[in-house]
C-alpha cells in the first residue's frame, strides 16, 4: 500500500453501498503501518482495522497478522501509534494465541484496550490451528465478560447458521459475531442469520435457479470490479460453493473452477439452471463449518 502498488490502492475504491466499511491493514513494523493506515484514512472509510490474526505461513512467518502474537510489546506499541495516528475508530482483529500453550488473549486484550481502539474481534483458534478443528469460544467469552473489558467484543470462528449466531450471543455475550468462511457461494447468509435473530425462525434456502441467478450477479459484479482474471480467479472459491448438494454435480463444478472463459461460465451456470432446477431447493443446503448446535 505505502509503495503505491496497483493491485493494494484498487482495494481502497468505496462505493457508498458497502458503508459501514472498514480497510484493513496489517505488517510487521510500526512506521510502515502508520503510514498505510494514514493513507487508509484517506480513501475515506468508517473505520480503520489492524490484521493480527491471519494465520498464512508468508505473513504470520514474517511476524505480521498472527505472527504479531509472539511479539506483544510490538503489537501494543503499533497499535498506540496507529489510534494516535489517525481520527477514525481503530479496531483489531486477533486470534487467542499463538499456539495452545501461549493462549494469551486475555492480557494482550486488556493491553490493546488500553491503546484506544474502539473494539476487538477475536478468531476462536490459535494461530498453529489455521483454520482446522472447531473454535473455541470459551476464552472469547471469558475476555468479554471480563469487568475490566470495556470495549465491545466480537466473536469469530464457525458461525454458519443463525441458530448458531445465536448461541453465541447467548452462550458467551459478546457484542456481535464475525463471519468470513461461511460466506463463500452463500451471500445470503447475513439475511438468514438476521433473519433469524429477529424471528427465532429458519427462511428457505434459495431455489436452484435463485442461486443461479445471484451466482450470476455475483460473477459479473467481480469482473465489473476485478477485472477479468483476478474476477474469475476470486470468484473459484464461491462458485465451488453455491451448488453444494446438487447430485452428479463433480464434472460441473470442475467447470466452474478451472475455466478462463468468461462465455463459458456464464453458460455453465445458465445450464445449472436448466438441468437441475427442479431439484428439491431443501436438499441444497451448503455443508456446515463445524457440528450443528
Amino acid at each position: 500500500l505505502i509503495r503505491d502498488a496497483a493491485k493494494s490502492l484498487a482495494k481502497l475504491r468505496i462505493d457508498d453501498a458497502e458503508r459501514p466499511v472498514g480497510i484493513q491493514i496489517y505488517g510487521n513494523a510500526i512506521a510502515p503501518m502508520v503510514e498505510a493506515a494514514q493513507r487508509a484514512e484517506a480513501a475515506g472509510p468508517d473505520v480503520i482495522d489492524i490484521n493480527f490474526g491471519c494465520p498464512m505461513k508468508k505473513i504470520a512467518g514474517r511476524g505480521a497478522g498472527s505472527g504479531m502474537m509472539r511479539d506483544v510489546p510490538l503489537m501494543v506499541e503499533m497499535t498506540r501509534r496507529i489510534v494516535e495516528a489517525v481520527r477514525l475508530p481503530v479496531t483489531v482483529k486477533t486470534r487467542l494465541g499463538w499456539d495452545d500453550e501461549s493462549k494469551n488473549i486475555g492480557e494482550i486484550a486488556l493491553r490493546l484496550q488500553d491503546t484506544g481502539i474502539a473494539a476487538l474481534t477475536i478468531h476462536g483458534r490459535t494461530r498453529a490451528q489455521l483454520y482446522r478443528g472447531e473454535a473455541d469460544w470459551t476464552l472469547i467469552g471469558e475476555v468479554k465478560n471480563d469487568p475490566r473489558i470495556r470495549i465491545p467484543v466480537i466473536g469469530n470462528g464457525d458461525v454458519d447458521s443463525g441458530p448458531r449466531a445465536r448461541a453465541m450471543f447467548d452462550r458467551y455475550g459478546v457484542d456481535g459475531v464475525m463471519i468470513g468462511r461461511a460466506t463463500y457461494g452463500r451471500p445470503w447468509i447475513f439475511r438468514e442469520i438476521r433473519h433469524f435473530l429477529d424471528t427465532g425462525t429458519l427462511l428457505p434456502q434459495p431455489s436452484v435457479c435463485e442461486r443461479v441467478a445471484i451466482a450470476r450477479e455475483h460473477l459479473a459484479k467481480s469482473l465489473e470490479v476485478k477485472g477479468e482474471y483476478v474476477g474469475v480467479i476470486e470468484m473459484r472459491r464461491h462458485l465451488s460453493n453455491y451448488f453444494k448438494g446438487l447430485p452428479d454435480f463433480k464434472a460441473t463444478r470442475l467447470k466452474l473452477v478451472t475455466s478462463l472463459d468468461i462465455g463459458e461460465l456464464f453458460a455453465t451456470l445458465d445450464s445449472i439452471a436448466e438441468c437441475w432446477g427442479d431439484f428439491d431447493a431443501s436438499g441444497v443446503v451448503p455443508a456446515p463449518l463445524s457440528h450443528d448446535l
